[in-house]
This record gives structure tokens, C-alpha cells and sequence, in this order.
């Protein structure tokens, strides 16, 4: 098939490509993820409204609307953005991190890289992940980015648990499935939020926790202990 010759004279349209702009909307994303981050985890999603949110980011509620559509998918982005530290678009299993704990050759060497990415995951994250579960019995919007997380989190950890049994064997009798769930729990934020808001507990003391725990419930006796 012949493609029809273009008409001498006439310009190619192009678009058109504004850094300036596309800075000024980052800035404007990244301040109103920033009140909202702050508003949800002080007053909860329900006692945070697009107004609020819009107001203590110093835009309009439109301009918010635009930028995420709903509360829902607010509270979403600003879940991920707190689960992997910025803003970047790349997938929290193909960040740096993974890839160091994925260098390492034993199983408490990953673990040492893994317990202190959960770490910091968690003292940003947990109280947001809460508040979305929390209404999400009631609320539609909030009960489909509820199970979006526990999809990602099951994903993550099947990702932890495969690496684990890479560098050393399971404790006998316990299947994948039974480590994935034990991992599952133990990172579950509730359990971080109780440990370190009605226990007391410092980020530190779930860290060494969390990463003993798994050694002690996943590996076998004779593997050793996990480093804290």
C-alpha cells in the first residue's frame, strides 16, 4: 500500500512539550500527596475530606480531583509513595534494594538488607495502610484499594519467601504456602502499628523481631541465628 505523499507547504503539527509545566505539576502532585499523607494519618480517611486536603495543599479541589480522581485512589498513591520512599514510577521489587538483597549469598545476609527496608516501610506506611482498612468494610472505593494492597503485599512477600528458600532450606514439614502466610502476618502493619503505638515498641525493636522470627519460624534448627 502506497502512502499518500505529504502537501508541499503544510507544517507538521507537534506536540507540544513544556518542562517548566511538567515540573510545576510534579511539584503540585508531590505537595498535595504530602497534605494528604499528613491529614490521613492524623484524622483517618474518614475525617479527611478533598477540601482539607486541597486547602493545606493550597489548591483547588478540582486541581486535586484531576490529579487522583477520589479520596480512594488519594489515599492509594499516598500509601505507595510511603511504602517505597518517593515518587518514582519503578515497581518496589525492581528498586536498588531488591536488587542488593538479591546479591547477598546467605540467608541472614538478606535478611539484614530485607528487615530494614520493612522498617522504614512500615514507620511510613502502617498508619496509612490502617486507616484504608479500617473503612474498608463500608466503603466500595476503599474496599477495591484494600484488596489492590493485600495483592501487593502477598506478591512481596511470595517475592521474600522464593528468595529465602533460595539460600537456605525450609524448616521441615512447612510448605511455601505455610511460610508465605507466616511471613504475611508478621508484616502485617496492624501488627506493626499495635507493637509500636499501644506496646511501646521502638521501629528497631520490630526490626530485630521481625527478622528473628522469620529465622526462627522458616529455617531449620541448624541453620544458625539471625544477626540483629
Amino acid at each position: 500500500m502506497s502512502v499518500p505523499a505529504r502537501p508541499i507547504g503544510r507544517k507538521t503539527r507537534r506536540g507540544y512539550h513544556s518542562p517548566s509545566r511538567e515540573r510545576q505539576a510534579l511539584t503540585t502532585r508531590q505537595r498535595v500527596l504530602a497534605a494528604a499523607t499528613a491529614l490521613f494519618q492524623a484524622r483517618g480517611h474518614a475525617g479527611t475530606s478533598m477540601h482539607a486536603i486541597a486547602d493545606a495543599a493550597g489548591v483547588t479541589v478540582p486541581t486535586v480531583e484531576l490529579l487522583f480522581a477520589s479520596k480512594p485512589r488519594l489515599l492509594k498513591a499516598a500509601i505507595d509513595v510511603a511504602i517505597a520512599g518517593d515518587d518514582q514510577p519503578v515497581p518496589m521489587l525492581e528498586r536498588e534494594w531488591a536488587a542488593r538483597a538479591l546479591a547477598t549469598t546467605t540467608v541472614f545476609d538478606f535478611l539484614a538488607v530485607v528487615g530494614h527496608v520493612v522498617r522504614e516501610s512500615m514507620i511510613r506506611s502502617a498508619g496509612l495502610v490502617v486507616a484504608a482498612f479500617d473503612v474498608a468494610a463500608t466503603d466500595p472505593g476503599m474496599r477495591a484499594v484494600a484488596d489492590e494492597l493485600g495483592r501487593q503485599r502477598a506478591v512481596t512477600v511470595g517475592w521474600f519467601v522464593d528468595a529465602i528458600v533460595l539460600r537456605s532450606s525450609l524448616r521441615l514439614g512447612l510448605t511455601r504456602e505455610m511460610a508465605v502466610d507466616t511471613v504475611w502476618l508478621l508484616m502485617d502493619p496492624v501488627v506493626f502499628q499495635r507493637l509500636t503505638r499501644e506496646r511501646a515498641w521502638t521501629a528497631e525493636q520490630y526490626r530485630k523481631w521481625f527478622t528473628q522470627c522469620v529465622a526462627r519460624l522458616l529455617l531449620p534448627d541448624d541453620t544458625g541465628q539471625a544477626s540483629t
